[in-house]
């Protein structure tokens, strides 16, 4: 088994406290419910607040503990290589809105930080996207010109402040990071109050389009004119953002480094084997961090892998020795390059989705709570057309994504679970095939079976078939949990749901041998 050092836990997430805002357990009615508390919700809702809207935020577990808990937290415009696409396949006036709204969404964090005086390691950094060998070269001077075209703030350098030798890069000056948590806590403690809400542990489980609208969640019900749902993947299935989008995750490894040997700037390589670089300030301590590795979300289950291969980079380019924390997050890569901001279906005119951020959620998310925000105070937003959410995109081929997942077995098929109604007899000789700590999936009685042992060799048993459309899980080894290769949609060793678009559980099935 591979050893890794640190806290498998978030940076972001261990140097702030968690269990500030209470679970809804009543009925409330405001004007506009949100559903997720990241930084597209919360935005969207301090915003909408502020233009004297009555929001309720309901989140499902801690403020900003998902994909917004578990990003780099860079404020940049620069996303890797996107310009020179754009452009390519859109012209130069949508690629040019692209750059102007991220540019402005970086803005609007300075603004309200500024505003709001909010404390949260906010800092002025250049940002750099990096080739390592001339294989990416052409690529980087093409990308250094698509966005001097479009009026952003960008060079090409033929050197870094990495300790190592890069071919070239694309150079933005003038961008930012800061300490995301902090600075989305300090949003939400100004949303909740005077006739506002926010709302954690709290698992939405159905959104109803009517008049007024249904949030219905575990424990209470939340009615509102508007609703904006920023759960990642949009936890309703209409609009079909399920197959208009890719879900992937990422790891990020952090360690402390000497101030001497910190480069002072952001970073991200290109190609197939890049890696996301930048600093955090820890108390009086410095943090490296270093992302990367990105795949499929269930294609890899021995993800320990993952983080050894951040480390060993940490310690050949860095010579970090030791590591603090580790941690993975997800995100949807939409089908055409462009976040989906807007109406849910061109039917719904009181719900309204954010997702397929394509990695680059901080400008990204708050972009669609500055869009949302206008779009329900009645304001004419220029840049709304582009990011329509109702647009005309290419949909995954869902059969063929079974095949090629599943082959010709339908077994995956059953979402609501009826099929695994039948009495499975899941013996002794099923659960030797599980060690301590680990998950594995096995077919028994024609049925795929999730079984998890603990570290004290307590088995459990559910089904595999993901309540969301009924692909079969499979198993995350560093996370300890079960991912869903089609959608997305995660569940813990236990099988309770972590990740949107599922807000079911795994059915737990009956496992007296152990």
């Amino acid at each position: 088994m591979i050893q890794l050092s640190g806290q498998h836990t978030p940076f972001w997430m261990s140097s702030t406290s968690e269990g500030q805002f209470r679970p809804l357990t009543h009925n409330v009615f405001v004007d506009v419910a949100i559903v997720g508390g990241g930084i597209a919700g919360l935005t969207a809702a301090f915003l909408l607040k502020r233009a004297g809207k009555k929001v309720a935020v309901i989140e499902a577990e801690a403020i900003a503990s998902k994909a917004s808990g578990r990003t780099t937290a860079k404020i940049t415009s620069l996303h890797q290589l996107v310009y020179a696409e754009l452009i390519e396949k859109y012209g130069e006036a949508k690629a040019r809105i692209y750059a102007e709204s991220n540019q402005a969404a970086l803005e609007q964090i300075v603004s309200l930080i500024k505003e709001e005086k909010i404390d949260c390691d906010f800092s002025r950094q250049d940002a750099y996207t990096f080739a390592e060998s001339a294989d990416n070269l052409d690529k980087i001077k093409a990308e250094a010109e698509a966005a001097i075209a479009l009026g952003l703030p960008a060079s090409f350098v033929d050197k870094t402040p990495l300790p190592f030798g890069v071919a070239g890069a694309v150079k933005f000056t003038d961008q930012a990071q800061f300490h995301i948590r902090k600075y989305l806590v300090a949003l939400a403690e100004k949303i909740d109050g005077n006739g506002s809400y926010v709302f954690e542990l709290s698992r939405v489980t159905s959104v109803e389009s009517d008049e007024p609208c249904v949030v219905k969640a575990e424990n209470g019900t939340v009615k509102a004119q508007d609703v904006i749902v920023t759960t990642n993947l949009p936890i309703t299935d209409e609009g079909l953002f399920f197959a208009k989008t890719s879900p992937k995750r990422s790891y990020i490894v952090a360690a402390k480094i000497d101030q001497d040997k910190a480069p002072d700037g952001m970073f991200i390589g290109c190609g197939d084997s890049y890696r996301s670089i930048r600093t955090a300030p820890d108390g009086d301590d410095l943090l490296l961090l270093i992302g990367g590795e990105g795949h499929q979300v269930g294609d890899v289950t021995e993800t320990e892998e993952r983080y050894l291969a951040l480390e060993e980079y940490g310690h050949e380019q860095f010579g970090i020795e030791t590591y603090d924390y580790r941690w993975s997050g997800q995100d949807l890569k939409s089908r055409d390059g462009l976040p989906y901001i807007g109406n849910l279906t061109d039917e719904d005119e009181h719900i309204f989705i954010a997702t397929g951020f394509s990695l680059w959620g901080v400008t990204n998310g708050t972009l669609a709570g500055m869009l949302l925000c206008d779009r329900l105070v009645g304001k004419e937003n220029p840049w709304a057309e582009l990011y329509d959410a109702t647009r005309p995109v290419s949909f995954l081929d869902e059969e063929k994504k079974r095949k090629e997942l599943f082959g010709d077995d339908d077994s995956a098929d059953d979402a609501d679970g009826d099929s695994n109604d039948k009495s499975i007899k899941i013996n002794s000789s099923h659960l030797k095939e599980v060690g301590n700590g680990e998950g594995k999936v096995l077919s028994i009685d024609d049925e795929k079976v999730a079984i998890y042992r603990d570290e004290n060799g307590k088995a459990m048993a559910m089904s595999a078939v993901c309540p969301h459309l009924g692909c079969t899980v499979n198993w995350n080894s560093a996370e300890k949990s079960w991912d869903c290769p089609c959608h997305g949609g995660r569940y813990d060793s236990k099988g309770a749901v972590i990740n949107a678009p599922a807000v079911k559980d795994l059915k737990v099935l009956d496992c007296a041998s152990s």
